[in-house]
């Protein structure tokens, strides 16, 4: 079972078109569209300028805790269009970037990757020029 951040997520008008567009094009498995539907109900829209500086959305660096390995793991969170392999990219379409869009520096998400549930620790977000 796939149980997102429980807390409030921020997206841009435009992120969050993005993944209604993703959802309705019926590119994530059901659990995961229950899951990001009742987030975009929730979630509260900003404009670009207004999105906190430690929320995660596009263009961003973000550092993850695995609370069970307790690793760190870095993500650079890009358009689709964007997301290349030999860059160390991922798009913010892709399983992570659904998993950590809209939430922020210090939040705990509990996502189902291939099967195996994860708890990633939000622990810095920078953004990318």
């Amino acid at each position: 079972m796939i149980q997102a951040a429980e807390q409030e997520i921020v997206l841009t008008t435009g992120i969050y078109d993005l993944i209604k567009d993703h959802i309705r094009r019926k590119k994530v498995t059901i659990e995961e569209e229950e899951v990001l539907k009742n987030q975009l109900k929730k979630a509260k829209q900003v404009t670009r300028k207004n999105l906190p500086l430690d929320v995660v959305t596009i263009n961003t660096k973000v550092t993850v805790k695995n609370k069970v390995t307790n690793q760190d793991e870095i993500y650079k969170l890009v358009a689709p269009d964007r997301a290349k392999r030999r860059n160390n990219t991922e798009s913010i379409l892709s399983t992570i970037g659904l998993a950590l869009v809209g939430c922020k520096i210090g939040d705990v998400v509990h996502w189902n990757f291939n099967t195996e549930l994860k708890e990633l620790e939000i622990v810095n977000v920078e953004r990318l020029e």
